[in-house]
């Protein structure tokens, strides 16, 4: 079940930033979706942490996921730039994140 409870974090966690791209471009509205997501997404991640997730291990895959996400999902909705570069870092927080999970199991 916590694994359930961190995927929604993240999706929620995702979409209140995406909202907030929207909200700073002149639709006000759309921090109502912001405030909503980030309550959501914080108390999933709470509750993934309740079902006994490991908090180095949530909060590392959630914040990996957060950015990887993030950032190819404002290239295909917002044509914002995803470099190579971007690509190389983002496989990198993510193999840094296998690595302290895997560190965790131990």
């Amino acid at each position: 079940m916590a694994w359930l409870f961190l995927a929604g974090a993240i999706g929620f966690e995702v979409a209140a930033t995406l909202s907030l791209r929207m909200a700073t471009h002149g639709r006000k509205l759309w921090f109502v979706a912001v405030i909503a997501g980030y309550i959501v997404a914080f108390t999933m991640l709470a509750l993934a942490l309740d079902a006994g997730m490991a908090l180095g291990v949530g909060y590392g895959i959630w914040a990996a996921c957060g950015v990887a996400l993030t950032a190819i999902l404002s290239k295909l909705l917002f044509d914002e730039p995803f470099s190579w570069i971007m690509a190389a870092g983002i496989a990198l927080v993510v193999g840094g994140v296998l690595l302290v999970e895997l560190g965790a199991a131990h």
